[in-house]
């Protein structure tokens, strides 16, 4: 599948997001588009002053930051859990939150595997162990995830992570039925548009182009003074299926409008230049 477009990343819809008085009036400023190839912490610590070994003693590991879950989350922690463990799984899963959105990805789930065994009826908890899995490219872990999430919640929040995951895996029958779910459910035009760019991919990726090219054109192409990321991420895809399909000039004429909406978003300002 084409690298660049061809991973989706959503936080944790009720977990990762500040509470509402906190959260940012442009719902897409949230959606952090395509992250970079995820790469492993690189923890380094500076040698300590010589002491006597009489005296060494070993250094406090830092405390895990965390932030306060929203009242559903508290909801469903406190409908799953004993209410003696509740205030531990909502602090753990703050502190998994916090290292998720910092893209701690490694130390993020070191917290949320014990809590996906203690909490397993919990959705925010396997919504987000999913989200982590999907970040390192654990694909079969985090469909599995992702996949109780679905059950328990009846949520279509993270039906793009969700058919991404299947269509790294190459099911693409799975990618359809989520696609079909997300599209009936409706639940926003970001949201849907997403997964409509994967369902595009899965389509590609088995050789059918034309059947690609039709699917996204049938999302916002059109250019609009309101154009926003999720525009821009399916204008990249669509750019991407013509130069394939030999139409350099819709390929060109998209590219342009990427450009002039998401000027940092893959390597469309170089694909723009290399067509002329």
């Amino acid at each position: 599948m084409p690298a660049t477009w061809g991973k989706v990343a959503r936080s944790g819809a009720r977990v990762v997001r500040p509470s509402p008085d906190r959260e940012d009036k442009d719902p897409e400023k949230r959606d952090r588009g395509r992250p970079p190839e995820w790469q492993p912490e690189q923890w380094t610590r500076e040698a300590p002053a010589p002491r006597s070994p009489a005296k060494a003693a070993a250094p406090a590991a830092p405390r895990p930051r965390g932030r306060k879950v929203s009242k559903v989350v508290a909801q469903e922690v406190a409908g799953a859990v004993e209410p003696a463990l509740a205030p531990r799984i909502e602090r753990r899963l703050g502190q998994a939150a916090d290292a998720f959105e910092r893209d701690h990805l490694a130390d993020a789930l070191r917290i949320l595997k014990p809590l996906s065994k203690e909490a397993p009826g919990v959705p925010a908890v396997r919504e987000l162990t999913g989200l982590a899995y999907y970040g390192t490219g654990q694909w079969a872990l985090a469909a599995k995830e992702l996949e109780a999430f679905r059950s328990l919640g009846g949520s279509v929040e993270q039906h793009p992570v969700l058919a991404d995951s299947y269509r790294a895996l190459k099911r693409y029958g799975a990618v359809a039925e989520l696609w079909e779910e997300l599209r009936e459910a409706s639940p926003g035009a970001a949201l849907v548009t997403e997964g409509r760019i994967v369902a595009a991919g899965a389509l590609a990726d088995q050789g059918n182009i034309n059947a690609a090219i039709q699917l996204l054109e049938r999302g916002p192409v059109k250019p609009t003074r309101s154009a926003g990321l999720h525009h821009a991420r399916l204008w990249y895809a669509l750019a991407d299926l013509y130069e394939r399909a030999g139409d350099a000039p819709k390929a060109r004429d998209l590219f342009a409008r990427v450009v002039a909406v998401e000027p940092g978003l893959a390597d469309a300002a170089e694909r723009l230049i290399a067509l002329g």
